[in-house]
């Protein structure tokens, strides 16, 4: 028996099933607290060991949630699907208010998420939400977020995106205002974990449809794709999400994977479709594989004399120096844009200036 094995059969801690998973420690304890949906037993000295049913349980939160469902809803799903019956749904004995912020901190961007304090303005109060230094958005953002208010959230968002651009909208009032949700719920005793969601969700939503309300682009004719991955077991994706975004407002033709994808399935697609890159998203370091890019970045495709391999670009901040390792690194949205638009030379180059 492997020394995983053994780990697994004795039950894993807290921190081994939130590196698994992609969320921090702290979420999970709020899920327990607020869901039952919590390990079912304690090692002798008293620490919280999580079996693999109680392991599959919060992996099903976590993909409904990503889904979109609701997260009282997802919980009692997930513990009718794979818990024991008699866990209670915590929420139903008002253990946590319904009206207040938020679960992990908000995903870092690609590959580096820092608001820049140019064309900052302070947010004022109201939202209840510690903003700071921000675009003026923001504050009617967080206010539409803590009062979970979907339509409002979809107009501000889309408004953003619209007046912006997407990178501007993505740095500068989609990010702050998660960063503001994230601090308001480590410090309010893990409440407001349907604000973030709803939150997410929803600027998800908005980098789907903002297309609809951006210029066309000008495409790049009959130009290979970039491919964007999470790496396999990361399960954050909402980062390469804005890039996929980003990236088609300047006509680079994309192939989004999303979050979590399987080793042999990364490998047939950049076979199937002869990317001119990849970018491979890592949001803790225990996704962030340097093996595997390195295998992306040896595979080849086409005629003998003229054979093609894909650049590699590693993004995300679970990617650290020794993960990376040779492979080129973006400072920020923006950068991994310029970055990729270049591949198709000047013509492709030439729609990289940003907005706002």
């Amino acid at each position: 028996m492997s020394d995983l094995d053994v780990t697994e059969a004795a039950g894993l801690t807290t921190g081994a099933v939130a590196r698994r998973l992609g969320v921090s420690p702290t979420t999970l304890r709020s899920w327990d607290r607020r869901y039952g949906l919590g390990p079912t037993s304690r090692s002798q000295g008293r620490h919280r060991r999580w079996s693999p049913r109680d392991v599959a349980m919060v992996e099903e939160m976590c993909r409904l949630a990503a889904a979109g469902v609701a997260p009282a809803e997802a919980a009692r799903v997930a513990r009718a699907t794979h818990g024991d019956g008699a866990r209670p749904d915590r929420t139903a004995h008002g253990a946590e208010p319904a009206s207040a912020p938020v679960p992990a901190g908000p995903p870092a961007g690609p590959p580096a998420v820092r608001a820049p304090a140019t064309a900052a303005r302070r947010g004022g109060a109201g939202s209840g939400l510690p903003l700071g230094d921000v675009r003026q958005e923001c504050r009617g953002l967080a206010r539409a977020a803590v009062r979970l208010d979907a339509p409002e959230l979809e107009s501000r968002l889309l408004d953003a995106v619209r007046q912006h651009g997407l990178a501007t909208a993505w740095e500068e009032v989609m990010v702050p205002t998660l960063r503001a949700v994230g601090r308001k719920w480590e410090s309010s005793g893990d409440r407001y974990v349907e604000v973030e969601h709803l939150l997410s969700w929803q600027i998800s939503t908005a980098l789907r449809r903002a297309p609809m309300v951006l210029p066309p682009p000008a495409q790049v004719p009959g130009a290979e794709p970039v491919v964007l991955a999470c790496a396999p077991g990361e399960q954050h994706s909402l980062p390469l999400e804005a890039l996929d975004a980003a990236l088609a407002e300047h006509g680079v033709p994309t192939r989004m994977l999303g979050a979590a994808v399987p080793v042999e399935a990364l490998l047939a697609c950049v076979r199937r479709t002869g990317p001119v890159a990849v970018v491979l998203w890592a949001q803790t370091r225990s996704t962030a594989s340097g093996p595997l890019a390195r295998h992306v970045a040896g595979l080849q495709w086409g005629p003998a004399g003229a054979r093609r391999r894909p650049l590699v670009l590693p993004a995300g901040p679970g990617w650290d120096r020794r993960a990376a390792g040779d492979f080129p690194r973006c400072a920020g949205l923006r950068d991994a844009v310029r970055t990729l638009s270049g591949l198709y030379g000047a013509e492709g180059a030439g729609r990289t200036s940003a907005r706002g």
